[in-house]
């Protein structure tokens, strides 16, 4: 596949992607995914209108993970360009409403443009960015394009690549080799993705193994004081605590079944599920309530009792005050491709 079929493809299946944006509004229910939609389309200007920076960085991170990633980078960035505007795209209404929290006014945020041509130019031509940086494996064909052919210098920031999407981009390497061999900088979290960079074609000068920057994000300077306040709002916080941390679909009933070999030796563990999209918080909720467990949300005004047996952790930037609570850690992602 080259980049026409790509473009050909791209164009069939974009309806579908907008019925899916409708279903999540109406069906999840995830309101957030039915607004802005002029954005993902590349109608960028109302976002640009009244920021006076002439000259911009584009960042571009899909969700809440890589947005919190980032956040050292981008204030490193505007630290040493105080006149440069930062544009922080997502592709999620929850990375969105991240970076306004880590950010607010002082980066640009819109929702990244869908990968045609159209919405891609239309984005460049609104803020002609002179540095594009993507984060991890946010590497999207037309968009790698048209940002080389403006001009702009591409990075590739805390990059991963996983044997699976390397047999992947094997496979359809008249697409995918041409645009990893327009990125200026690759800087990835291991060597072992570097290599395999380097085998698709990307040239030893343009990569750089620099690690993961999720270890130089720092921990909020209230964090104890998060905890204290959350170990009060839990009352029984001598029990054994484990968290199931940003679990994806299908994981909620392998993590169901493992509670309830936990319950079987340590009858008073309480578990904080914590789903990674906000629109499947009831869904898992669900899930253990119909096995008879007692849920009690961080969003409800409800104390934690000794029958507890779930506290659904449905809230935004708080992962780090519920790991800190846990005695033990699962981490989602992992029983899931």
């Amino acid at each position: 596949m080259n980049r026409t079929v790509y473009n050909l493809a791209f164009y069939m299946v974009l309806p579908l992607i907008v019925l899916r944006l409708l279903w999540r509004a109406l069906f999840l229910p995830a309101p957030e995914y039915a607004r802005r939609w002029g954005e993902r389309l590349g109608f960028v200007d109302k976002a640009r209108a009244g920021r006076q920076e002439r000259r911009w960085i584009w960042v571009h991170a899909a969700s809440v993970g890589e947005s919190v990633a980032i956040s050292p980078l981008v204030k490193r960035l505007r630290r040493l360009n105080p006149h440069w505007g930062i544009v922080v795209t997502t592709m999620t209404p929850t990375g969105s409403e991240r970076v306004r929290e880590l950010f607010g006014d002082d980066i640009c945020h819109v929702y990244a443009p869908y990968d045609y041509r159209g919405a891609v130019t239309r984005f460049l031509r609104a803020f002609k960015p002179a540095m594009v940086i993507l984060v991890e494996t946010e590497l999207w064909p037309n968009l790698v394009h048209y940002s080389k052919r403006s001009g702009a210098a591409i990075m590739v920031a805390n990059a991963r690549l996983s044997e699976k999407s390397f047999r992947g981009y094997e496979k359809f390497s008249a697409l995918g080799k041409p645009m990893l061999q327009q990125i200026d900088l690759i800087a990835a979290q291991t060597a072992d993705d570097a290599e395999r960079f380097r085998k698709l074609g990307v040239p030893d000068t343009a990569l750089r193994v620099t690690g993961s920057m999720k270890f130089d994000i720092g921990l909020p300077a209230d964090l104890q004081a998060r905890v204290d306040q959350m170990r009060l709002r839990l009352a029984h916080s001598d029990r054994p605590i484990w968290i199931a941390a940003s679990t994806r679909e299908g994981e909620d009933e392998k993590v169901l079944r493992a509670f309830e070999l936990i319950r079987r030796s340590i009858p008073d563990a309480l578990l904080v599920l914590v789903p990674r999209h906000p629109e499947r918080f009831n869904s898992a909720a669900r899930i253990f309530e119909s096995a008879g467990y007692e849920v009690v949300r961080r969003s409800e005004d409800t104390s934690v009792s000794a029958e507890t047996a779930v506290f659904l952790g449905d809230s935004m930037g708080e992962l780090p005050v519920y790991m800190s609570l846990a005695q033990l850690a699962f981490v989602g992602g992992s029983l899931v491709n």
